[in-house]
């Protein structure tokens, strides 16, 4: 071997040598890596982090999610057949990007606060624009079990025996108990004419019973008037009472509609020259908020509290005041009748004329909805409902909290319910013509 080729073979075993040494620094280099780094199927990793956040764990899952799960055998399979494995993992990510978010927001232990992935973000817009058919109720989150609030007069829920309380176990034989109250809610709406089975415990019962129940077009009911006498039985038009008497005002919702109808109802009651008033809140699962200020402020004096209204870490807080619109007869007393399914609008309202001592509650505890949700657009189409702000009644309590608690706890029995008897009713009347 001549000496220019010996020096060839030397320098260029030299080169391999630093060649692999790079190579075996490089690999080094990126096994040490930080997690994050490791993950390159990503974008905007770092956009918007918080400094006092730690994510090295949440990173480390991810790459380890990466690096060694083994997917089930017939998802491999329809991969390996002409599957895209790019289109895959992409879907994949993407997955387990908003499952991310998803235990994120259940981690604050709200159920009000929901992230929406795309097609659900799609459909709950459509739901709030669209008609579409129903059972007619409303549905809430107690002690992290899907509840009815109420179901609403005349609807198929209310003529099938559907009680506000009553737990919702499973939807067409589906487990409620990783919904949230917007995916139940979709899936207990549908086509009209179309059934749903559902799967309920009442609060008496040790046993769940199944009921299916034929979805409709739903109309919500807003206000009903009547009179009764003392002895609680009703003052019909065919009596020939023509004033005096107990008057009651049965208000159903707290629509667009709703203050306006209220008004009308109050110049009704003006006509009978009764000045004793029953508002009836039960089974009234809230609605706007304006409505309930404004039919607070015919109970209230001009610029008295009607609700408080707090917002984020500092407690920032908006006041909402009574408009004194009076028109009340002079001297008119108030029962107001609540029970659990008077949430959100029909808390608020109750609570004030509580608080400010104008009306006596009869009847039993209260929902418990006193928060404000704020729907809020992200990127790709996904959006989140998050939880802005807290009620609290005038004088500080919290709506959210426990719900309300009447002066006065009437339950109705079962034998009170089959009777057709209102005990609730009867003690508002009672403590409305009771000498004192």
């Amino acid at each position: 071997m001549t000496k220019r080729t010996t020096t060839y073979v030397s320098a260029l075993g030299a080169i391999v040598v630093i060649l692999l040494t790079f190579g075996a620094g490089v690999q080094i280099g990126y096994d040490r890596a930080p997690d994050i780094l490791r993950v390159s199927d990503l974008k905007n990793k770092e956009t918007m982090k918080p400094e006092e956040v730690d994510f090295a764990p949440f990173w480390e899952a991810w790459r380890l999610l990466d690096e060694k799960y083994l997917p089930p055998e017939d998802m491999a399979t329809s991969t390996a057949e002409g599957g895209d494995q790019a289109t895959s993992s992409t879907a994949s990510t993407l997955e387990r990007v908003y499952g991310a978010i998803s235990g994120m927001t259940k981690a604050v232990g709200d159920p009000y606060t929901v992230f929406f992935p795309p097609e659900d973000a799609k459909q709950f817009n459509e739901d709030l624009s669209g008609e579409f058919g129903g059972v007619g109720m409303e549905v809430g989150i107690r002690k992290e079990v899907l509840t009815v609030i109420a179901p609403l007069d005349g609807t198929p829920a209310m003529k099938a025996g559907v009680k506000s309380g009553d737990r919702i176990l499973a939807i067409d034989g589906e487990s409620t108990l990783e919904l949230s109250v917007e995916t139940a809610v979709r899936k207990i709406r549908g086509e009209i004419g179309t059934s749903v089975k559902l799967t309920l415990l009442s609060e008496k019962d040790e046993k769940s019973k199944e009921i299916v129940i034929v979805r409709g077009k739903i109309e919500i009911p807003t206000i009903r008037t009547s009179r009764y006498r003392e002895d609680a039985t009703e003052i019909t038009k065919d009596t020939g009472i023509r004033r005096g008497g107990v008057f009651v005002i049965k208000l159903m919702s707290f629509s667009a509609q709703s203050a306006s109808l209220f008004q009308n109802s109050l110049r009704e009651m003006g006509m009978t020259g009764s000045d004793k008033l029953v508002l009836d809140l039960r089974g009234n699962p809230g609605g706007f908020l304006d409505a309930s200020v404004v039919i607070a402020s015919w109970f209230l004096k001009d610029g008295e509290v009607v609700v408080r209204e707090k917002f984020g870490k500092d407690s920032s807080e908006r006041v909402h005041r009574s408009k004194g619109l009076g028109g009340l007869p002079s001297g008119t007393e108030v029962v107001v009748l609540v029970d659990g399914g008077s949430a959100s609008a029909s808390e608020i309202l109750a609570g004030a004329l509580q608080d400010h001592g104008r009306a006596v509650l009869v009847g039993t505890q209260t929902f418990g909805k006193g928060s404000v949700q704020e729907l809020v657009e992200l990127n790709s189409g996904t959006s989140l409902k998050i939880t802005v702000a807290r009620w609290f009644t005038p004088n500080g309590r919290s709506i959210s909290q426990n719900g309300l608690t009447p002066d006065h706890i009437i339950e109705p029995t079962d034998e009170d319910i089959e009777e057709g008897k209102d005990p609730a009713l009867e003690k508002a009347i009672s403590l409305l013509t009771s000498p004192r």
